[in-house]
């Protein structure tokens, strides 16, 4: 396999409203950043592991961890409008100012703390194999689509799903979600501020226990009971 230059990122804003301070809240004894960190140093693959921050606190944990931190990322791009993909161009571009060029981008959000370095390396052979510009970690769905209704403003459900939803479970088709574990990107044209991350279209599957996203207290207990068993 031809040998690229790929680069990981770490998005962690200082500002979290769900859980106060949650990419350095303690998990399973690390810091919630430090699982990702070190799941990018492991792979085989990414020459670089980078965490684009704006809190200092972050930075510090982040570096102690073993990531690099070459510079902090400016306010405009770390308010709750702010949008991962700008994050994302920003480090790129800082890189490059400081004579750093890569052939891909694999962007690993701390709040998946679950993804291991495997998943991370399966994911780049599997977009190098196909030659691909894009890729996205997917994970299969429990609550399947067909039983979802949205309701009207006269109170009545529509299916989001065509089709009758009177059959055996077992022969519903199977449905993915965008897990935000993984996003590999080639750093061509085609990566731009208005690349929608989730709209990558190769896919590189992950078993649903893989899939946590912490968002709320409720997450990071989950976390807790999964880790240990993975």
């Amino acid at each position: 396999m031809k040998r690229y230059k790929i680069l990981g990122i770490i998005p962690a804003r200082a500002g979290s409203k769900g859980i106060k301070d949650k990419n350095i809240i303690n998990l399973n004894g690390k810091p919630l950043i430090a699982h990702s960190i070190e799941a990018g140093l492991k792979s085989k693959y990414i020459d670089k592991v980078v965490v684009s921050t704006d809190g200092e606190k972050i930075a510090k944990v982040a570096k102690s961890y073993g990531a690099e931190v070459p510079f902090m990322r400016p306010d405009y791009l770390s308010s709750d409008t702010a949008k991962t993909i700008d994050a994302v161009i920003h480090c790129i571009d800082e890189l490059k100012k400081m004579g750093e060029e890569y052939d891909y981008m694999v962007l690993l959000q701390p709040t998946q703390p679950l993804r291991q370095s495997w998943h991370i390396d399966e994911a780049i052979e599997l977009i190098l194999e196909k030659n691909e510009d894009a890729l996205v970690s997917v994970s299969k769905v429990k609550d399947h689509p067909i039983l979802m209704r949205t309701i009207d403003s006269n109170g009545y459900a529509i299916n989001l799903l065509e089709g009758s939803s009177t059959k055996r479970r077992q022969e519903f088709p199977d449905f993915y979600k965008v897990n935000g574990a993984i996003y590999i990107n080639k750093i061509n044209e085609n990566l731009n501020n208005d690349t929608s991350l989730n709209d990558n279209k190769l896919v590189y599957v992950m078993d649903e226990k893989y899939d946590v996203d912490i968002d709320e207290m409720i997450d990071l207990q989950i976390a807790e009971i999964s880790i240990v068993s993975i």
